[in-house]
């Protein structure tokens, strides 16, 4: 009997769709909201529950096992934790096969209606469906927010709006999206916008439509994931990080906008998780070789280019042979072909190798391949040591003390202490330096941005950066922080292939260029799942050194000293 390709599709989506005995979503939960992921930080770092925190976003379904998990240790839980925990497991009712219930102010409110197929629920003010046979689940939300700034520079007005919906169907089939539409503006301000590719800050990068003011984008994420107890295949657009981090992670940060990839996860064990995707990159460079005709007037055309094809590989090991430790390693190529290549889709693979194979026979210059490595350590209960690793090229002939060059690299190291000798009280704190040449080539088209954006940390090369915060939840859903940070880039060198061993034999961390110190007290008020009120006072420095160029690397609102208060709601994130 002939054998088709289509055939060999269809049996292996239906191994992947046999009954299983665990009902879980394959949604995964933002990185945006993040009250609840500080919420499990906290119980993992209190020695309460594990979870891999090398790759984010978690699914809702596992961090609805890990809230249940928390419920079932409950002589563990201080009063104000089992109160968020009861808080936090009503926005994942749907993942545990039933529906939420509005609480306020530790009274009960239900709003529910009984068809005769299923169950609805209005909550916060969310709608839920649960199928009495609980085969299908529907999740829909509405997304409003708003935040107001104001320093010496002027006004500056952040607002967003959308929807969001969730379903799960059958227990093997998870489909979700969302649309956010932003807009950044300001009275008396002239740069509003606060986020650009050379901007050293720790928000988000966004691509800009046209507007003759501020700055306006919109954010669509979605997608669609086939799964079984055992693992999951899909296809998404969501931002994503890797490598254990509190502040910004070196490996991958989720600092440039997200992109749609190919993903697989596969969890089979609880000492041993997977992760690999195959992503689709905006490359912000023109491909000359590549254009359109367009009618200009009746008489005249021009060329339109269009931009160069951009891909990017990834894979993720973690294991976790005791409860203590956690440790990850992994490794991605950033390639530019003209089509998707196959060899790059084998999930676990050595990528640098496949590279030589398809390079060297014409001895044409390679891709960028890249490897790296997270380790987490819980020595202690309150105590969870941590570090991530990230070699963009290394040699060991550049560790002898007689060679002056330096292996583009970049390290972090952290700690968090929670929970002793004050309930709900957390030092944090995260040290990160990344190497002259670290995220950086000679082909701008393989640089390691997506959108111009750093995929790693969003300093660069050659840099450093200092976070600490003390952090504390004293009642319900109330979180005060107060941070420290202080981030230094030093001199930027252009990748030059023919230069490349004289520029990274220059001593790195010298000469400073930019430095910016910021300190920033936060309280944060979930009124209701997903609903937060907040307000900020932040103090900033940000200056640059001798024939540096301060706009280059700051926005206008906050370039020199300046007092910012800010305050916001949201609902939605």
């Amino acid at each position: 009997m002939r054998v088709t390709q289509s055939k060999i599709v269809f049996c292996l989506l239906a191994l992947l769709l046999v009954p299983c005995l665990l009902k879980a979503q394959r949604i995964p939960q933002a990185i945006e909201y993040t009250e609840i992921y500080d919420f499990l930080e906290e119980l993992t770092t209190d020695g309460i529950i594990a979870s891999n925190a090398a790759i984010k976003p978690y699914t809702r379904d596992a961090i609805a096992k890990m809230l249940a998990e928390a419920q079932s240790k409950d002589s563990l839980l201080n009063k104000r934790q089992r109160e968020d925990l009861q808080f936090y497991m009503q926005d994942y009712a749907l993942e545990l096969d039933t529906l939420p219930t509005y609480y306020s102010y530790g009274h009960r409110h239900v709003t529910q209606w009984i068809t005769p197929v299923s169950n609805l629920s209005l909550a916060d003010p969310s709608l839920h469906i649960l199928t009495k046979d609980k085969i299908f689940k529907m999740r829909v939300r509405p997304i409003l927010g708003m935040d107001l700034s104001y320093n010496k520079h002027g006004l500056l007005m952040h607002r967003w709006y959308g929807a969001e919906i969730q379903m799960d169907i059958a227990h093997h089939v998870s489909i979700w999206g969302s649309i956010r539409d932003n807009s950044w503006s300001g009275q008396g301000v002239t740069g509003s916008r606060i986020t650009q590719p050379l901007f050293l800050n720790n928000l988000a990068g966004v691509q800009y439509k046209e507007a003759n003011y501020g700055g306006d984008f919109s954010d669509s994420r979605g997608g669609i994931s086939l799964y079984a107890w055992w693992g999951s295949i899909g296809i998404q657009r969501e931002r994503v990080t890797w490598g254990d981090a509190q502040h910004c992670s070196n490996i991958l940060s989720a600092h440039n906008p997200a992109v749609p990839m190919f993903t697989i996860q596969l969890t089979p064990c609880k000492w041993f998780q997977f992760d690999y995707f195959h992503a689709w990159l905006p490359s912000n460079v023109i491909d000359s070789t590549y254009w359109y005709i367009e009618q200009q007037t009746a008489t005249s055309t021009q060329r339109e280019y269009r931009p160069a094809n951009k891909f990017m590989a990834a894979n993720m090991f973690t294991f976790m042979p005791v409860k203590y430790i956690q440790f990850s390693f992994g490794n991605s190529i950033v390639y530019a072909e003209r089509n998707v290549q196959a060899a790059y889709f084998i999930p676990i693979a050595f990528y640098k190798s496949l590279d030589h194979l398809l390079t060297k026979g014409l001895r044409t210059e390679n891709q960028n391949s890249q490897a790296f490595a997270s380790i987490t350590v819980r020595p202690t209960d309150h105590l969870r040591l941590y570090a991530s690793f990230f070699l963009d090229e290394f040699k060991f002939d550049r560790l002898k003390k007689s060679n002056p060059q330096r292996n583009p690299i970049s390290y972090l190291v952290g700690f968090n202490w929670s929970g002793w000798p004050v309930k709900g009280l957390a030092l944090r704190g995260e040290f990160m330096r990344s190497y002259i040449a670290t995220y950086e080539h000679s082909i701008k088209v393989l640089d390691y941005t997506s959108n111009s954006y750093y995929m790693g940390h969003y300093m660069g090369s050659n840099s450093q950066s200092i976070f600490v915060q003390l952090a504390y939840r004293p009642t319900r859903s109330l979180r005060l922080t107060l941070d420290y940070t202080c981030d230094t880039k030093y001199t930027a060198y252009d990748y030059i292939r023919g230069d490349i061993g004289q520029i990274i034999a220059q001593k790195p961390f010298e000469n400073v260029i930019w430095r910016n110190d910021e300190v920033k007290f936060r309280a944060v008020y979930e009124v209701f799942n997903n609903c937060y009120a907040h307000v900020d006072f932040m103090y900033n420095y940000a200056r640059a050194g001798e024939d540096a160029d301060l706009q280059k690397y700051t926005p206008e609102y906050l370039q020199g000293k300046n007092f910012t208060f800010t305050c916001g709601l949201s609902f939605g994130f």
